[in-house]
């Protein structure tokens, strides 16, 4: 099995770990009103880092190909992925998987539709 498949399975595990978390953890809380004091962020350590960017990615798939093969594609080349069509797409940040979706065009460009996201405690734990 190769690195990549192993990589692949240990992603999976921990995308059906935290879903499966965040599926136990909820329960119905009483919210008070929105107001703008509410709207401040609840952890003032946390404030610190909310304007720092990070690079948002999509995953169509992924294969492994030898260096030959690599070498000899062209223009027109097919290079067969890992998931079969319409299957969601991996939503990345900075190589951490936060969500899955589905491709859709915006304005003539794409864009995607979140279908599954972790929550965003779990989120963070997976960025340290």
């Amino acid at each position: 099995m190769s690195d990549e498949n192993v990589d692949q399975e240990a992603m999976a595990d921990e995308w059906a770990a935290a879903m499966a978390e965040q599926t136990t953890a909820a329960e119905s809380v009483d919210l008070d009103e929105l107001t703008d004091e509410s709207q401040q962020v609840a952890d003032p350590k946390l404030d610190v880092i909310l304007d720092i960017p990070v690079t948002l990615s999509m995953e169509v798939g992924n294969t492994d190909i030898s260096i030959r093969n690599l070498l000899q594609l062209t223009q027109g080349s097919v290079v067969e992925l890992d998931r079969v069509a319409g299957e969601p797409l991996d939503v990345m940040v900075n190589g951490t998987l936060i969500a899955h979706g589905e491709v859709v065009v915006v304005n003539d460009r794409y864009g995607i539709r979140l279908t599954d996201v972790i929550s965003p405690q779990e989120r963070i734990k997976r960025l340290r």
